[in-house]
């Protein structure tokens, strides 16, 4: 072998060597940037596990006050409904005895007077059953009643008709029971003793009266 061949093939070796050693440094570096591309990603994954635990109890803290806000205004709801309630039977009840306190403002008065209507009545029956004379009198002593009579009327009063009516112990009160006259009479009012008085709708005097039975 000449010097010339054993010249060029140093140098074919050398430029053999030359790529090996150039090969093996790209891989390094390959391996090298794969490795710290792994580690920045595990790092980030670390990162956004730790945010991730800090979230979860600020979350769940939330949510319990939404839950304990809803409970308090249900709560406040329902008190609300309750003293609506009350509030509204309180105006009706206090409504309904001023009413009541107008309507029958003058009873005391009317219960009253009713004895002098009770003397008129009486007066009328004496005085018709005596003379002739006293029945012409009795027609001054009617226009008197009647003019009192009719003032109380406007006030409400109204007298009751018991006679023939059957015994109801909201109007009536019994005396005494006497046979009745006839089949029809029975458990009904046979006389009346005492007339019986209502003042707007309400019964301020019971009817004595006779039952029959």
């Amino acid at each position: 072998m000449t010097e010339e061949n054993k010249t060029n093939n140093q140098e074919n070796m050398e430029m053999v060597n030359d790529a090996m050693n150039a090969e093996n440094s790209d891989s390094s570096e390959n391996m090298t940037g794969s490795q710290g591309s792994k580690a920045q990603k595990s790092g980030k994954k670390k990162k956004l596990s730790k945010t991730s635990k800090r979230k979860q109890p600020k979350e769940n803290n939330t949510e319990a006050k939404i839950v304990e806000l809803e409970e308090n205004l249900a709560e406040l709801n329902d008190k609300y409904l309750r003293l609506f309630s009350e509030f509204d039977n309180y105006r009706k009840r206090t409504t309904r005895e001023r009413l009541d306190l107008m309507n029958t403002a003058s009873e005391g008065v009317v219960t009253e007077l009713l004895p002098v209507l009770d003397d008129f009545d009486r007066a009328f029956k004496t005085i018709e059953s005596t003379s002739q004379e006293g029945e012409n009198n009795v027609d001054g002593f009617k226009l008197i009643y009647q003019k009192m009579k009719g003032i109380l009327n406007k006030r409400g009063l109204e007298p009751m008709k018991s006679i023939g009516e059957t015994f109801d112990t909201d109007f009536h009160e019994a005396l005494t029971n006497i046979p009745a006259p006839s089949n029809d009479m029975k458990g009904k009012v046979v006389d009346e003793i005492e007339k019986g008085y209502m003042l707007k709708g309400k019964v301020i005097r019971f009817a004595k009266v006779v039952v029959g039975q």
